[in-house]
């Protein structure tokens, strides 16, 4: 039996170096919240919330917010971003499972390639609906698994160990039939979006160093393949191709997919 105590602690240990995405991340958040329709006095939960970035960005629309994150470095990170900016915003250290929120408490719940991260997809999505108020609006982005970044996790998933019995795939969030069986018949009005944004790169070597360095499941792998150089420098070659298809004029270009609805 999955140990999925176990997962979520390797998961916090993972993302822990996630923090200096956030000015890229950031560029996706304002797309998000107008997706989402948010105005003044709104209450909205930003779930997965990482440095607070969606968070930030919807206090800013004057919209009252709380932010939770699994992982305690990337809430202490939103804290201070949250101090720095002057906005008022519940940050919170919470499993997307079990979320510590009443229920039908927010107009909003929304989540920004967050969500799509906790190992079991029904129970995650149950928690988001259970504390989003009947007519309020869910609003989330996620990876599909033919871009780039949902091709990159696949490509760590050749070189990694498999995962565990029962934790799901997060580039499965990513397509739209799948979402689609996931929200149920507990929403209406499901609309798909997509969108992208460009990461500031000098080469497709330079992104790769960044991902190394602080995307924890690609930081996994190179740390697994110290002792085994050949399979280390095919991972690397692999990338810097993979990350070549979307290397344009200094910047690599990331396509997302943005979903809104609204619960019954």
């Amino acid at each position: 039996m999955t140990d999925f105590d176990a997962v979520k602690n390797k998961a916090k240990q993972l993302w822990s170096t996630f923090g200096p995405f956030e000015n890229v991340t950031g560029l996706a958040a304002p797309k998000l919240i107008t997706l989402a329709k948010i105005k003044s006095g709104d209450k909205v939960l930003d779930v997965g919330c990482g440095t607070g970035v969606v968070a930030l960005t919807a206090a800013r629309q004057g919209a009252l917010v709380s932010g939770s994150d699994l992982t305690p470095e990337l809430i202490d990170q939103a804290i201070d971003n949250a101090r720095i900016a002057q906005l008022d915003i519940d940050f919170q250290v919470a499993d997307a499972e079990e979320l510590p929120y009443q229920n039908n408490e927010f107009d909003f719940v929304l989540s920004q390639f967050g969500h799509m991260f906790a190992p079991r997809p029904k129970i995650c999505t149950q928690e988001m609906l259970r504390v989003l108020k009947p007519g309020g609006v869910i609003a989330f982005s996620t990876w599909p698994p033919e871009l780039l970044t949902g091709r990159t996790f696949m490509l760590v998933g050749k070189y990694a160990p498999k995962p565990p019995e029962g934790v799901s795939s997060p580039v499965e969030w990513g397509e739209p039939s799948t979402i689609l069986d996931r929200l149920g018949n507990e929403v209406k009005d499901v609309t798909f979006h997509r969108s992208e944004f460009k990461n500031p790169a000098l080469s497709p070597s330079h992104m790769r160093n960044f991902l190394e360095a602080y995307i924890g499941p690609v930081s996994a792998v190179v740390n697994m393949l110290q002792s085994e150089p050949d399979k280390l420098s095919n991972f690397r070659r692999e990338l810097d191709d993979l990350l070549s298809e979307y290397f344009i004029d200094n910047g690599v270009i990331q396509s997302y997919l943005m979903t809104r609805a609204i619960k019954l």
